[in-house]
Parts: C-alpha cells; structure tokens; sequence
C-alpha cells in the first residue's frame, strides 16, 4: 500500500488532513499516534486510517511525515530505529535541523522540513520548504505537491527556516485580532462591532493589498491621513514601541527554535 502516514495526531496532522481531503487527495492517509482518543478522533471526522503500532506505520509508508512536538523527535526516531529501505521523510517539527534528522533513520532515508500552516485546513495555508542533499527533481515534486494541495509553498534555504517560522504563524493575526477587539471594547464599543471593525482592520485591508497592485507603503498613506484618526493612532503605536515589541517577539521565537535544536 503507497500511504502517506503521519506519526503524530495533533492539531497540525488535524489541519493538514483536513486540507487533504477539502482538495480530494486521493492517497491513503496513515496515522499513528499513542493516543488512542486522538486516532478514532481523526478517523471519525476524515476517514483516515489509524494505526496504533509505529512500526507497522512506518513500514506502510511512501512517505513519512514526523508531525510531533520538537522535543519528542529524537525519542521517536529512536523508537523506529534503523530503515534499511529507500523513504521519504518530511519533518514538521520546528527548530530540529536537517543533519539531527538524517542521524536519525539511516542513509536510505531522505529528509526535507516543511513548516505547514493550521490555516491549511481551509485550503489557504502557506507552507516553508527545504531539502536535504541528495533530492531528484521527482522527489522534491512529489513534496511540493502535497503542500500545494493545501496553500502555496514557498522553498527556503534551511538557515532562513527559523525566521520564517516565527514569523508566517497565523498566531499573530489572531493575537492582534484580540488585542485590537479588547481595545476597541474598552474605549466603549459592543462586542459585536468591535469584532466586526477588528476584522476588517486586519483581514480585508491586507486581503486588498495581496489581490491588488499597490505598494504596501502607498496603501498605508492612503488609509492614515495625515494629521487624522487613523494618523494619530499609528503615530502613538510606533512612539509606544509597537514596532521593537513586535521584534522582540521574533527574537525570543528564534531563541526558542535553537533551544529546539539543541535538544
């Protein structure tokens, strides 16, 4: 059997599956997880097929795709043990770097990272790439594919990987979509409209701007008039540190993703 086969059920094989089967991929979908309650979850709402042994999980494999927390990865991988045979494999745990991977399963093995988006289960995720050494052209396809059937993919080099994990994270929209829900309740207005003109602040102006040809920069002087609202409110962000928290932010992520390299 030709399957793809996720070691792992949480939240990202949910969202990639659930991706999969919106663009009808037609591949059988594997998953082992030790939780057995995550397994018939997955079952029940995609109709994949579960697999509580991880052997016989990876032995189904066409391609293996390691979806478990960083910290997990060197345990699993020492659960399988050795592969003897050719495999692809693609990790999706951010921070472990290539060459801790292909230590991992033995030379047959081939290794890429992805960096996948929960988003990707309406089809809209955006998905990072690299390739270890050693990747034919049909490989790297057949990768690619899989990605593209739930978002554009983009092909990085492995030492950009960090910086674009922390910053692509849909976590951000959704943070400064509360953030700016709770303010606009605290200067007075209801819940409901603040969660309407929130959304339109954030979704539908850079909806615009992806769909559309103007320059980012033009776009932010046409929606900010100087000596305005909209001016004040941007002037008084930037002078509060909007823009240093927001690198402080990417840089403690970044910390983060060495420490998950280190383990």
């Amino acid at each position: 059997m030709k399957a793809t086969v996720f070691l792992g059920g949480g939240r990202i094989t949910s969202a990639l599956v659930a991706g999969l089967r919106l663009a009808k991929y037609r591949r059988p979908i594997v998953v082992y997880d030790r939780h057995s309650k995550k397994l018939q979850q997955l079952k029940r709402q995609y109709g994949v097929i579960v697999e509580p042994d991880l052997h016989r999980a990876v032995e189904a494999a066409d391609l293996l795709i390691i979806a478990v927390r960083p910290d997990s990865v060197r345990q699993l991988l020492e659960e399988i043990g050795r592969i003897l045979r050719p495999l692809t494999a693609v990790s999706l745990a951010a921070g472990v770097p290539l060459f801790k991977l292909r230590a991992g399963l033995g030379r047959p093995v081939r290794w890429a990272r992805a960096m996948p988006s929960p988003v990707s289960r309406s089809g809209c995720g955006l998905t990072a790439l690299t390739f270890g050494r050693g990747w034919p052209d049909a490989g790297r396809k057949e990768v690619r594919d899989l990605f593209l059937l739930v978002g554009p993919v983009l092909e990085i080099p492995e030492s950009r990987f960090d910086a674009f994990t922390v910053t692509y994270s849909s976590s951000h929209g959704y943070h400064a979509l509360a953030a700016l829900v709770d303010a606009a309740e605290a200067i007075g207005l209801d819940a409901r409209s603040a969660r309407v003109a929130a959304a339109h602040a954030l979704a539908d102006g850079i909806l615009a701007w992806r769909e559309g040809k103007v320059p980012l920069d033009q776009l932010l002087q046409e929606a900010a008039t100087p000596r305005g609202i909209a001016a004040t409110v941007m002037n008084e962000l930037d002078r509060s540190g909007y823009q240093q928290i927001v690198v402080r932010g990417l840089r403690a992520g970044m910390m983060q993703a060495r420490k998950n390299a280190r383990r």
